[in-house]
């Protein structure tokens, strides 16, 4: 996909370093984890407003293609931060063995937004057990498809309950509305796609947080070389940055205007819908004591143990080298608003 720069809020220079207000900038390169969408609205909310360039920052936002990806531009060093999945990258650590090239510096969606959803007509409900026997399209290698085993083990479910319909993710939708398949595994924000083409009232929607599966999803990462030698840039980004996510939560449709300068083509009315519907993974009920951003040392300890027990890794990373706290703003400055 070719690579694109919004740069509304900046003006263009083909230098390396470009200057305002009497200053240079020091430009970052950050990939998306997928597609420009609400879900990271407040990125080109901070970069439409000049968050970025006010903290001394030249920010270019990319569209990624996952977090595997995203992870592996950072480790490269073709990018120095990047959104991705925190699962994700306690295997690619596992798969890395010596110092950690990727660490977690914020966390995004506080808890990770993965869902099955099915067909009421096909006898889908919102209890776990009433995928027996199913058919349930995923992507083969989809983050939701992966930590099925521990809803499973968590809800005592066979996990083998229904079979697998391995289907590319541009056609999830279409599988699912021509009855292809029962159900299909998302991202809850990722399914306002199928929202317009089923009535949500039509379909069931089964939550992997209500299975007790409380997992931490996309994170901002950054490379652990920029952190050693820059950390300063790493926590200027991610001033800007939470500004931007804490006034996407007071003015949603200001962060989806912002959002569509960069991608013309999106719809307000959807995109606001799938704001509303990310803002409830960003926010979970834990940042109101944390703020957001942040982590309980805890459920990342055992997030780490579930994720080495069901993708088999022989070797595990602590939550310390996963995640570094120490750039984050302050706590006043990441809490929201009741």
């Amino acid at each position: 996909m070719q690579r694109r720069h919004f740069l509304a809020a900046l003006p263009v220079c083909a230098a390396p370093w470009v200057h305002a207000q009497g200053r240079s900038l020091t430009p970052l390169k950050f990939t998306l984890d997928f597609r420009v969408t609400g879900q990271t609205a407040p990125f080109f909310l901070a970069q439409q407003k000049g968050y970025y360039r006010d903290e001394g920052l030249d920010v270019s936002l990319d569209v990624g293609s996952g977090s595997v990806a995203s992870i592996t531009r950072i480790a490269s060093g073709a990018y120095q931060l990047g959104l991705g999945d925190i699962s994700s990258l306690i295997e690619f650590n596992a798969q890395n063995a010596g110092a950690p090239r990727v660490q977690a510096v914020y966390q995004y969606y506080n808890r990770a937004p993965f869902v099955i959803i099915g067909r009421k007509d096909r006898g889908v409900t919102t209890d776990f057990q009433s995928l027996k026997g199913k058919k349930v399209a995923a992507a083969a290698v989809e983050s939701t498809r992966r930590a099925w085993p521990m809803v499973a083990r968590n809800k005592q479910l066979p996990v083998d309950l229904f079979s697998w319909s391995t289907t590319e993710f541009s056609a999830r939708d279409n599988v699912m509305v021509r009855g292809d398949v029962d159900a299909a595994t998302y991202f809850h924000d990722s399914a306002l796609s199928l929202f317009a083409r089923i009535k949500p009232e039509e379909l069931s929607i089964l939550r992997y947080t209500d299975a007790g599966v409380q997992l931490y999803g996309n994170a901002i990462l950054a490379s652990t070389g920029l952190i050693a030698e820059k950390p300063e840039v790493v926590a200027a980004f991610l001033r800007a940055t939470n500004r931007a996510i804490v006034e996407s939560f007071a003015n949603p449709a200001a962060a989806i205007a912002a959002t569509r300068q960069r991608e013309p083509i999106l719809d307000e009315k959807l995109e606001l819908a799938r704001w509303a519907i990310t803002a409830q993974y960003v926010g979970a009920a834990d940042t109101q004591s944390h703020g957001l951003g942040d982590f309980s040392k805890r459920l990342l300890e055992q997030q780490v143990d579930s994720v080495v027990e069901t993708f088999a890794l022989k070797s595990q990373s602590s939550a310390d080298a996963l995640f570094n706290r120490s750039m984050l703003p302050a706590k006043a400055a990441r809490m929201l608003k009741a």
